[in-house]
């Protein structure tokens, strides 16, 4: 019994030390910065979004985006990390496209929400991946109480990109595709 004790901790120690525990603790790092820059993004494209469905969606997902800002900073707790944010490149060049797409588009139009659905799915997709990664890792390292917390958070990350699908194909789309150039 004793030798299973001393391995558990040598185990431990060896992930407290481990490279893959550092790359993990950079990548949270990374979602933490993306989570909280997109958050006043969601804010900004919600208040540019033309109809009332995807602004709603927008701003119900400003919300889960602020929960998974506290989420991620639990994580960091469970892991013994200090709640850091390093700058997410792939995240700050979104929101810059997205910027971009709300001012080449007229305002009030339904390409504009075409466009703000286009820039926000991206970012969805950037967060599907990351997530998944980090709880992928956290199981590795035998966080798991930390992959359950990354797990509820892709999973809303994956249920807002259906549903800025469903905008898109059941109503935005043939709006927009009317419209004059």
């Amino acid at each position: 019994m004793a030798t299973t004790k001393a391995k558990k901790e040598e185990t431990t120690e060896n992930v407290e030390e481990s490279a893959l525990k550092e790359l993990f603790v950079d990548e949270l790092k990374d979602i933490y910065w993306a989570e909280k820059h997109l958050s006043k993004a969601l804010t900004k494209l919600a208040k540019a979004a033309t109809s009332d469905e995807l602004r709603s969606a927008l701003e119900t997902h400003k919300e889960e985006t602020d929960n998974q800002v506290t989420r991620l900073e639990e994580v960091f707790k469970i892991v013994d990390e200090k709640a850091s944010a390093k700058k997410c490149d792939a995240m700050e060049g979104l929101i810059e496209e997205s910027e971009s797409i709300v001012s080449d588009t007229e305002d009030g139009s339904m390409t504009r929400d075409v466009g703000i659905i286009s820039a926000a799915q991206k970012s969805e997709h950037y967060e599907i991946a990351s997530y998944g990664t980090l709880r992928t890792l956290a199981n590795t390292l035998g966080y798991s109480e930390a992959a359950e917390l990354l797990d509820q958070t892709l999973a809303e990350e994956k249920k807002t990109d259906e549903l800025l699908t469903q905008l898109a194909e059941n109503l935005i789309n043939a709006s927009a595709k009317t419209e004059k150039a």
